[in-house]
């Protein structure tokens, strides 16, 4: 196996959030797809609603990356595994360039990969070459590509923002405010890329807006060394794991989910909105999302909520994250005051806030061991439940959330990360009743595969932790 990989790679960051870095993102991924390219796009640290974007716009999977949550190794080998099949690798930034431990330049210089610098030009004209110019030389040693100014009126604006720039930075382009493709947000972050019907149009109008202010030529290629490859156990042969999937429980990572996979487990999604029972399973998985804006929909499908709590009366493994866990509370009030009855396992009632409640990285010491991931929510939670831990933020940042357990049942505001310990993982869905899984394990061969929602012809096949080609 060759030890390193080439592939042109840019980051894409800016000088605070809100200043489109999703919107370029997307529109430098649907340029060189146009193009005939193949393009892979990751996203700096935790996030759901950006990937889900940046996957309509590149046709492939888009994964996290992250120093702490994800981890240096993880990072290389998807990094790796992507500079063997792409033309093109785009990495998404989180926040302003050097805000947070670890930041997106931290990231960057680790791996090489030089800095696309995005500033929003609206009401500026030279300023813009003085912000570009503190973002390539604040620190010395990172690599930086060039900047692109977003949001821009005239040409004859984007011609003063391009001559603003000194000392050899290269002009990527310019993006107009006029071209009606700003990507719609709501509380979380944007909207659900299911739900703009229009996004392909949108996507296509970037693409061709920043083709005409600029070369479509690709960045400098970046060498990627190879990663140390540590197979998966079969931990959950044979295990058959119900996940929510729909318009309010679609907050997954491809990677947990591929995790699960690779450990041998079956997963079957259903619609918690729309089904009236749960597939056949072992194990329930309740991830995030939006439940907050289809509680009186959940609370009228009776019937799944008598699955639910038939799952968990019979011993069986359920796991709830975020929206997950507020779907088992007593009762979810929205900003507008609507209350709505859900499933009542865990005694507790949830209002929605106007503002966020709490934002941060979580490390959670459970029973099974030590798990990373991150919480986000303007939703707060009033229960006597006594938790059996507290998440800890590795930066200070706000929210100490609390782990919920009822028998089988593990629920909290945490989004889990799984591959930062399968085998805590693991533990968390593998039933009591391993004898019948056992045998049926035995009768079938396990194929892990990744489902992210893309159709069949962009997915790709995940075996023993590695991203691979599909034969």
């Amino acid at each position: 196996m060759n030890s390193h990989r080439q592939c042109p790679a840019v980051l894409i960051a800016a000088p605070a959030s809100g200043q489109g870095k999703t919107t370029v993102t997307a529109a430098l991924a649907r340029l060189h797809r146009n193009q005939g390219r193949k393009v892979r796009v990751f996203k700096c640290g935790p996030d759901f609603l950006d990937p889900m974007i940046l996957e309509r716009a590149s046709g492939a999977p888009v994964y996290q990356l992250d120093m702490w949550m994800v981890g240096e190794q993880e990072s290389r080998r998807l990094l790796w595994e992507a500079a063997g099949e792409a033309d093109l690798i785009l990495i998404e930034g989180v926040m302003g360039l050097f805000d947070g431990t670890p930041s997106s330049a931290d990231l960057a210089r680790h791996f090489g990969v030089p800095v696309l610098g995005v500033i929003d030009g609206t009401a500026m004209a030279q300023t813009f070459g003085a912000l570009a110019l503190g973002l390539a030389k604040y620190q010395p040693d990172l690599p930086f590509a060039g900047v692109l100014a977003n949001r821009v009126g005239t040409l004859r604006h984007a011609q003063l923002l391009e001559g603003s720039l000194t000392e050899g930075l290269r002009w990527y382009g310019a993006l107009s405010r006029e071209t009606g493709i700003e990507l719609p947000s709501r509380h979380l972050g944007l909207v659900q890329a299911s739900e703009l019907n229009d996004l392909d149009l949108r996507l296509d109008a970037a693409a061709d807006a920043l083709a005409s202010s600029c070369e479509v030529a690709l960045p400098p290629a970046v060498e990627f060394a190879a990663p140390d490859v540590i197979a998966a156990e079969p931990l959950l042969a044979g295990v058959r794991i119900a996940v929510a999937r729909d318009e309010a429980f679609a907050f997954t990572y491809g990677a947990s989910l591929d995790l699960l996979r690779a450990m041998g487990a079956e997963l079957s999604f259903f619609s918690p909105i729309r089904d009236a029972q749960l597939p056949e399973a072992d194990s329930l998985y309740l991830p995030g999302g939006y439940p907050e804006l289809h509680h009186v929909a959940l609370s009228q499908n009776t019937t799944m909520l008598a699955a639910i709590r038939a799952h968990h009366a019979a011993g069986k493994p359920l796991l709830a994250e975020c929206g997950g866990m507020l779907y088992l509370l007593d009762s979810l009030t929205d900003v507008e005051g609507t209350r709505a009855e859900l499933v009542g396992l865990l005694a507790g009632d949830a209002v929605m806030q106007k503002r966020l409640a709490a934002l941060a990285l979580q490390a959670v010491e459970l029973p099974e061991g030590l798990l990373r991931g991150h919480t986000y929510h303007h939703s707060l939670t009033s229960t006597e439940l006594e938790p059996i831990a507290r998440g800890l933020s590795p930066n200070g940042g706000r929210g100490a959330e609390a782990v919920y357990r009822e028998g089988r049942m593990t629920a909290s505001y945490v989004h889990f990360y799984f591959p930062s310990n399968p085998t805590a993982v693991a533990a968390l869905f593998v039933p009591d009743h391993k004898d019948a899984i056992a045998s049926r394990s035995n009768r079938r061969t396990v194929t892990p595969t990744l489902e992210s929602g893309l159709p069949e012809e962009t997915r790709s096949t995940v075996g023993a932790g590695l991203l691979a080609k599909r034969p």
